[in-house]
């Protein structure tokens, strides 16, 4: 059995309109869609994919060509990956040794404890998913890299909340209304304070159904090495019939050695960039 549940519209946009608040980035979201699926676009059928005008459709086809994003196919009407955008992501895919360094970190925890773990990030008043392995198990929720959660009913963001001084918090969520998600939401500030504050004083966060019903997770900070704030956390995920908050617990050893690892893979690669 698999449980999937759905997320913000960020993380799962409904419409494939490029999104952009500049020219520039405009034409970056129309890669997007096309790179979204497998197959080649003409512009008519980008028309009735994005909904843009073809005019202004045509206009950006034309610059993705010219600048080698994008080619022209032997038919003159479809639209594929031009030969710079496939170098750009090769390179991408041979040089990224963080990325692949932390994913091996990840896929070790979840072998050793048996369970989906995922590596975030704030952005704003979110948590954004960087990476993410998950368990074999049949029973697991979804949630992909890219997805992004609430700041404060997950429990990477009450690890972040509790890096900020009282008034960096009072700052970010005034401007971050507290939605209820489930009844085990904290949208009281009071209450959310109290939390944030045990999370400060015992260095890890759960989230109890807080954000998705039957799930549970665990979170704890991946130091950054020179005691300033980090903005990197390792979390576990799993449903309440397999992980309750005790059980949880007795997860953090583990967890917390995966950070450390984290850790020393950023101080090492920050090392190698200051000697490049």
């Amino acid at each position: 059995m698999k449980i999937v549940k759905g997320l913000s519209s960020e993380a799962r946009p409904e419409a494939s309109e490029p999104a952009g608040d500049t020219p520039t980035m405009r034409l970056f979201g129309l890669l997007e869609v096309m790179a979204a699926k497998d197959q080649r676009y003409s512009l008519q059928g980008l028309v009735e994919e994005t909904g843009l005008p073809k005019p202004t459709l045509h206009r950006m086809l034309q610059q993705l060509e010219g600048a080698g994003l994008l080619q022209r196919e032997g038919d003159g009407r479809h639209y594929g990956i031009g030969t710079r955008l496939r170098r750009l992501s090769e390179n991408l895919l041979f040089n990224d040794s963080l990325h692949g360094a932390r994913h091996t970190v990840l896929r070790q925890l979840v072998e050793e404890i048996g369970e989906s773990c995922n590596l975030t990030s704030l952005s704003g008043s979110e948590v954004v998913y960087l990476d993410r392995v998950e368990t074999a198990a049949p029973l697991r929720f979804y949630l992909h890299p890219g997805s992004r959660v609430p700041v404060h009913c997950s429990a990477s963001g009450k690890i972040f909340l509790s890096q900020m001084s009282a008034a960096q918090r009072r700052r970010l969520l005034s401007n971050a209304p507290l939605e209820t998600y489930t009844p085990k939401t904290l949208t009281d500030p009071e209450a959310l304070e109290k939390e944030v504050q045990r999370v400060r004083k015992d260095g890890f966060a759960i989230d109890n159904e807080e954000f998705l019903p039957g799930l549970l997770c665990i979170a704890a900070l991946v130091p950054s090495g020179d005691e300033a704030p980090s903005n990197l956390c390792i979390a576990v995920q799993a449903p309440i019939m397999r992980l309750d908050a005790a059980k949880a617990k007795t997860l953090l050893p583990a967890l917390q050695r995966a950070a450390l690892a984290l850790s020393r893979i950023d101080t090492d690669a920050g090392s190698d960039r200051a000697t490049a």
